[in-house]
């Protein structure tokens, strides 16, 4: 039986910066995974969906070529060559992370993982062969899949998840859209852009519902504009997949009204994949779909951790890799803070992009907080406008007594690329006046965070 420092079940975006981090501590480390190395991030989710949405903008930017001065004749698409393009994207990335575990001395074990007693993990590869491995340390890092509902069935064909959404080998002349998180606008805004007929349909109140407020309006608005049909208060009750359209209930505030579509896309949330990798046997403790563990991620059996998708908390490449580098620092026996689960930065990449770190303007008030809050329109800003996009605005938050950041809210054209002065600014403790105080370089996006600032305390200029 082999034996390892490390053991990492699963090799995601949590999973195999987790086994990089160990290796460079001096761990004997290994990584288990049952298909392919970067996990669903890289090869069915983060990755490849920017490769879609990428080949979405360049597509809009030939149809609205005239508006830059410039003529392009009968600007088309193959529906085919942009999904082998994402494809590529995803093998290409996959393969760097294959590099990777070389280069750190990671041995990749293939097959499905499942754990036993005595910190071991028994592997099952594809020809039903079963090996046994050992460590003194053993981090879940199994993650997510799309989550069903039991009126909404995915038979991956008429009724399909993100993994199908990506790779359809014929594009679809209508799609409902069920769910408006960041996997769904960010399909919805793909095919319309391509040229699908696009509904959205989502339970709350308003898309992107977790954003801050004036966020999901503007959102809204922009989707609108783009001739998205948008259905908020409402839900899918059952569908029909007899015919050759999907005929979907859907239940509004008004009453009932059913809607045809060639396929529906489930973007309901994500399942944690926690069945059969041992849990019960070990009796590892969870609540809700997910691993209780303590702040450093180590569950009630001592020596078994979990981190990412499976554990409370955003499900966020991100947050994944943050957390299995803290988990194995601290199993080192580095000093380590817990992360700040405040200070998580969401992203989400339709058109236009929204970014926000922080509490809304709602939750700050609810917290008791005198504000001062400050907007700034791209529409005031001389690079966005230059560049065509004067869509969206930056709005941040502050506690008027001590100047606190409270929060940072943004739409508009490359507002993900820009949110990381808001996260580094929160995590130093930064108040308004220091924001204000730091030049920032004109023109650029970037310049649209000072400016919101200095309206939230009087002092803009370009408004």
């Amino acid at each position: 039986m082999s034996k390892y420092d490390v053991i990492v079940l699963g090799s995601g975006p949590g999973g195999y910066v987790t086994a990089i981090r160990a290796s460079q501590l001096g761990f004997k480390t290994a990584v288990i995974e049952k298909e392919s190395l970067g996990g669903v991030c890289l090869n069915w989710g983060c990755i490849p969906t920017k490769a879609l949405l990428k080949s979405a903008q360049v597509f809009e930017y030939l149809n609205h070529a005239q508006d830059y001065g410039l003529k392009v004749e009968k600007a088309d698409k193959d529906f085919g060559a942009v999904i082998k393009r994402s494809r590529g994207v995803a093998d290409a990335m996959s393969k760097g992370v294959q590099f990777l575990m070389k280069k750190n001395k990671i041995d990749v074990i293939n097959g499905f993982g499942k754990l036993k007693q005595g910190k071991k993990v028994e592997v099952t590869d594809k020809d039903d062969k079963k090996t046994e491995y050992s460590a003194d340390h053993i981090i879940i890092a199994t993650g997510a899949r799309s989550r069903e509902l039991p009126n909404l069935p995915q038979d991956g064909k008429k009724v399909i998840g993100y993994r199908q959404a990506m790779s359809l080998e014929k594009q679809p002349k209508s799609m409902i859209v069920v769910g408006s998180g960041a996997i769904g606008v960010e399909f919805a805004h793909f095919y319309k852009t391509m040229g699908t007929d696009v509904t959205i349909v989502e339970f709350l109140p308003n898309l992107v519902p977790l954003e801050d407020e004036e966020i999901s309006k503007q959102f809204e608005r922009n989707f609108k504009k783009a001739g998205i049909k948008v259905m908020t208060s409402s839900s899918v009750e059952s569908v029909d997949t007899s015919g050759d359209l999907v005929k979907a209930k859907v239940k509004t505030k008004k009453g009932e009204e059913t809607l045809e579509a060639e396929v529906v896309l489930s973007a309901v949330g994500i399942k944690s994949n926690l069945e059969n990798i041992g849990l019960e046997e070990l009796g590892i403790k969870t609540d809700k779909d997910k691993i209780l563990v303590s702040q450093y991620y180590e569950t009630n059996v001592k020596g078994i951790y979990a981190i990412g998708d499976v554990v409370a908390g955003p499900a966020l490449a991100h947050v994944a890799s943050a957390e299995g580098i803290t988990c194995v620092e601290k199993i080192k026996g580095l000093h380590v803070e817990p992360i700040d689960y405040g200070n998580i930065p969401g992203c989400t990449y339709a058109s236009p992009e929204i970014a926000s770190v922080g509490m809304t303007e709602k939750q700050a008030k609810e917290a008791g907080y005198e504000l001062k809050v400050g907007k700034f329109p791209f529409s005031a800003s001389g690079k966005a406008k230059a560049a065509g996009t004067p869509d969206g605005f930056v709005k941040v938050i502050f506690d008027a007594k001590y100047g606190e950041w409270l929060g940072c809210h943004m739409i508009g054209a490359g507002v993900t690329d820009m949110i990381a002065e808001a996260v580094l600014g929160r995590k130093l403790e930064t108040t308004g006046h220091e924001v204000l105080k730091a030049i920032h370089p004109h023109p650029t996006m970037s310049e649209a965070v000072m400016e919101a600032v200095a309206d939230a305390y009087g002092e803009v200029i370009h408004l």
